[in-house]
């Protein structure tokens, strides 16, 4: 597209802005330049941007602003595309909806949606699932009013009288906890402020352990204790390791109140008597290095999910009575080719989550029949998650299941027989056809002679040896997530109009078990980067697309992926979309008092540790962009972002900007309201997602 047709538009919003630091000439904004100096390990970078980090600055909203009229303007000739996009994907939205009710106690839980409302509707029904619907909560009223406002599941309390939900409505992540008399429908006037929105219920029904973060670094830190109707909140424990953080969870057998304390690789858990709340909790088994662990209550003894001797994980057992690692005895030991990745446990079974081959099924064990077998899928590619398991008294597990093809499922299983019981599938309105669409899993030779999977889907009736099919390829690769090949209602706009899309499953996750994690983190990070770009060049060599029609997207640690990327490859992309992206590495995390710092040296190295530095400073995408041309680039973030903050992306714009060559397409979109996840609306989300896709589809020439 051509920047002439943008004059007066840009002109107008550069005026109106006042932008007095900023470049007043027509064309994108062009961020003023205030040398700062960052000395490490005695080598200094400069940094000509890194006043954006003051968002009490005027000129910092004023450039945000006008980077948003920018984008606005140049995208304006799509405005109707992105009408008909957004349509589309609503209109794929079944708005009358509800959730498989799951139980817990004598009640069946779960949420539903109303026709045209963007938030959800949190209910229950006593005894049957059929019997009369009981509102808990209606997210809608509190959202009135309100640019943003997230409100999870509530806490029931144990007794099932009475509710503790918790309230964001800045994006920030910062959570005020409401407590609701379900008898009567009374709010009482309990109010907790600036919560991490963590919680759970004691067993004596007044007293609420909950965790707050700390102001500035968001560290979950402390937990506490609130009981009802007192002033003023006992803290039970506070996690002086800035490494860690803590989060609090309640037992499924209602004994226990569990405190967590965990960092990148090392775990320790605490154990507070859920009937005694006010007595200090004991640790479990006390930090070790490289030590991670899981428990799970099983009556007089528990479970441990742990890596001792163990890379893949094992699970071994010990009883209540001394949970001191000395006890631990192996049950289920440790196999090169299989990764645990969590265990589930019931009064008769103990059910473990894990991945072969980048495949995930379920092992279930009889804990006093004795036996063992496995539930799996039968599709090339697909992903599936332990559900909603409250109970412990029970012969059934409830699972999910996806696939490329395959729309959100929730099944039952019987525990005695592994049979499935299909309760629910997600309902794509608008005639929606599984056997429309392929889904392949491939697997390509990386540089190094690795073999990596990669997900795809498309149409049965693309040629996939045109050599000009549009591809877009999205990944993670980050912290040991792996990244599963979902089902997305919203991918069919682009499924539709002929795109092949692709999901390598790099290092850095851990599709193809721990090894695959270790080797995409810290000074290996950047296979990370190499099994991106090698995926892509492999679906070029296979003749399906080629560089002038190939678009990459990556969210967060993802949007690191975006930027290195963009700098090692740029040949190869036709345009690289960037979701709030991580890329002002080596800046951040020398900074202890901002998120993604102390917690996450783990996970990229510490930088104060010069073999780290020199490491995180060759790939960072901020210090590494150049003189040289890019591919066409959207980058999008929320001012309100806790956990990459606005500045990254907005100084990585401002720079590439400054250095780029080429005369391809710059946006940078920053959400004024929202943060890390963007829009908190069911609908009012896909209106971003809208945007994303007509410029990858303008790009290529698609317009309809």
């Amino acid at each position: 597209m051509n920047d002439h047709n943008l004059l007066p538009v840009l002109a107008f919003a550069f005026v109106a802005l006042g932008l007095s630091g900023f470049a007043r000439a027509a064309g994108p904004p062009k961020a003023k330049k205030i040398p700062h100096s960052l000395e490490k390990h005695g080598q200094a970078r400069l940094d000509n941007y890194y006043w954006l980090k003051d968002r009490k600055d005027p000129d910092v909203a004023a450039y945000l602003k006008a980077e948003n009229a920018y984008a606005a303007a140049a995208m304006k000739h799509t405005e109707k595309l992105q009408e008909k996009l957004f349509k589309e994907m609503k209109g794929r939205i079944k708005e009358d909806d509800s959730t498989v009710p799951f139980k817990y106690g004598e009640y069946y839980y779960y949420k539903t949606y109303k026709k045209g409302l963007e938030y959800p509707v949190y209910a229950r029904k006593r005894g049957s699932p059929d019997a009369a619907e009981e509102v808990l909560l209606d997210v809608n009223e509190i959202a009135k009013g309100k640019a943003y406002c997230q409100v999870g599941f509530p806490a029931i309390r144990p007794d099932h009288k009475m509710i503790a939900y918790a309230v964001d409505t800045g994006g920030r992540r910062f959570y005020d906890v409401y407590f609701k008399d379900l008898g009567t429908g009374r709010l009482y006037g309990d109010k907790i402020a600036n919560t991490s929105g963590n919680m759970a219920w004691a067993n004596d029904n007044r007293t609420l352990y909950y965790v707050k973060q700390d102001p500035e670094t968001l560290r979950w830190e402390r937990v506490l204790a609130h009981e009802l109707g007192r002033i003023k909140d006992a803290e039970i424990y506070f996690e002086a390791d800035e490494t860690f953080e803590v989060e609090v969870s309640r037992s499924k057998t209602g004994k226990y109140l569990f405190l967590r304390s965990g960092s990148t690789l090392s775990t320790e858990y605490r154990l507070a008597d859920a009937d005694r709340p006010s007595e200090p909790p004991v640790i479990f088994q006390a930090r070790q290095p490289k030590l991670e662990y899981d428990i799970a209550d099983g009556g007089d003894r528990f479970y441990i999910l742990n890596n001792e001797n163990a890379r893949n994980f094992k699970v071994s057992i010990c009883p209540s009575s001394d949970t001191s690692k000395s006890s631990w005895s192996d049950l289920v030991p440790h196999r090169e080719d299989t990764l645990i990745e969590a265990l589930n446990v019931f009064e008769n079974w103990l059910v473990l989550k894990e991945r072969v081959k980048a495949q995930g099924g379920f092992h279930v064990f009889g804990r006093s029949a004795g036996g063992d077998s496995r539930i799996g899928f039968d599709e090339p590619a697909y992903m599936t998650d332990l559900g909603d398991n409250l109970e412990y008294r029970t012969e059934t597990l409830r699972v999910t299941y996806e696939s490329l093809t395959t729309p959100d499922s929730v099944y039952d299983i019987d525990l005695k027989t592994g049979g499935k019981r299909l309760l629910k599938r997600q309902e794509v309105v608008g005639g929606f056809k599984p056997e429309d669409y392929r889904a392949e899993r491939l697997w390509f030779t990386a540089r190094d002679g690795e073999l990596v999977p990669v997900s795809l889907v498309y149409k049965k009736s693309v040629r996939l040896d045109s050599g000009k099919n549009p591809v877009y390829i999205y990944s993670y690769g980050s912290y040991g997530y792996s990244s599963d090949p979902y089902f997305s209602s919203i991918r069919l706009s682009l499924l539709d109009r002929g795109f092949i899309c692709a999901i390598p499953h790099i290092r850095g996750g851990s599709e193809l078990g721990r090894r695959w994690y270790e080797d995409g983190r810290q000074l290996k990070k950047k296979n990370t980067f190499y099994d991106f770009r090698d995926a892509t060049r492999y679906l070029i060599g296979r003749g399906y697309t080629s560089p002038s029609h190939i678009y990459a997207e990556g969210g967060s640690a993802g949007g690191l992926l975006m930027g290195a990327v963009a700098n090692m490859a740029p040949e190869l992309y036709h345009g690289i979309l960037a979701a709030v992206p991580f890329v002002d590495v080596v800046t951040t995390m020398l900074d202890p008092d901002i998120p993604l710092t102390t917690s996450e040296y783990d996970e990229w190295g510490n930088p104060n540790i010069k073999e780290y530095y020199d490491y995180l400073l060759s790939y960072s995408p901020y210090d590494n962009v150049e003189k040289k041309a890019y591919p066409n680039l959207l980058i999008t973030t929320g001012l309100n972002d806790s956990q990459v903050q606005y500045w990254e992306p907005a100084k990585w714009a401002a720079k590439l900007r400054d250095m780029k060559t080429d005369k391809n397409l710059l946006l940078l979109k920053t959400d004024m309201d929202t943060g890390h996840g963007g829009k908190s609306g069911r609908f009012e989300s896909l209106k971003l997602t809208a945007f994303e896709y007509a410029f990858m589809l303008d790009l290529e020439g698609i317009i309809k």
